[in-house]
């Protein structure tokens, strides 16, 4: 049974890079019919996706956080990564990495809801 989980500092200062990691364990990132994404939901509002990566290592990003945002993996440790540089207080949220499917000839998946399987999520706070 996969599993994922969240970690990472619960509190980052405003400027500072947040940084965060997701362990996947009971299966492998690197098949080609499972994209990875990390997702948020600031308090009182609903999902929003950050960005993925899929089985070659590509990455996709939500164009309101492109130029901000870094997702990478490793595959010798079966973890993904989030990097969101000079955050900002409208950064608090809780995180979440989550597996979607990847199906061939379609586009990787930007909606919450098309991610099946989650870890519980990490809030992050930015706060001096």
């Amino acid at each position: 049974q996969v599993q994922l989980q969240e970690s990472g500092p619960g509190l980052v200062k405003p400027s500072q890079m947040l940084s965060l990691t997701c362990t996947v364990s009971g299966g492998s990132i690197t098949p080609s019919y499972y994209a990875y994404g990390w997702i948020r939901q600031p308090p009182g509002k609903g999902y929003e996706w950050m960005g993925a990566i899929v089985h070659d290592g590509a990455t996709y990003y939500n164009p309101s956080l492109k130029s901000r945002t870094s997702i990478s993996r490793d595959t010798s440790k079966n973890q993904l990564f989030l990097q969101l540089s000079s955050v900002t207080p409208e950064d608090t949220a809780v995180y979440y990495c989550a597996r979607g499917d990847l199906v061939a000839g379609s586009s990787v998946p930007e909606y919450d809801y098309e991610y099946n399987i989650w870890g519980q999520g990490l809030q992050v706070t930015v706060s001096s």
